[in-house]
């Protein structure tokens, strides 16, 4: 399946102008890509954030279970053979731990703006 959705991926992007999301965009899919953001925000960030999300959908969860969550999927995700997650060596890095969603529009857009 991961190979078959690397190609259909692949295929959406062959004449640029897309923008894609993923934990091997980078790396696997587009190697080349003019631009690479790798986004990422510590643990007790992202668990907070995914608490908010949950709880204004009415569904119940801890913050602790949560981060074990974050940290098992994040364990599996960098560990597996195929397509792991890492952040590309061209890969500008962008922690998002305490930035605003404008904030991090912004700093997107200017690197945008320098590279393309």
């Amino acid at each position: 399946v991961r190979k078959k959705m690397v190609r259909i991926q692949q295929e959406i992007g062959k004449n640029k102008g897309v923008v894609m999301d993923g934990r091997d965009i980078g790396t696997v899919v587009y190697p080349a890509a003019e631009l690479k953001l790798f986004v990422t925000a510590n643990t007790e960030i992202r668990a907070m954030r995914r608490y908010n999300e949950l709880k204004a959908k009415s569904i119940e969860g801890s913050i602790e279970e949560i981060k074990q969550n974050l940290r098992h999927r994040d364990h599996i995700d960098s560990t597996r053979q195929d397509s792991p997650l890492r952040q590309a060596t061209d890969a500008v890095l962008i922690d998002n731990s305490f930035m605003s969603i404008e904030e991090q529009l912004f700093l997107a857009y200017q690197f945008y703006l320098e590279r393309i």
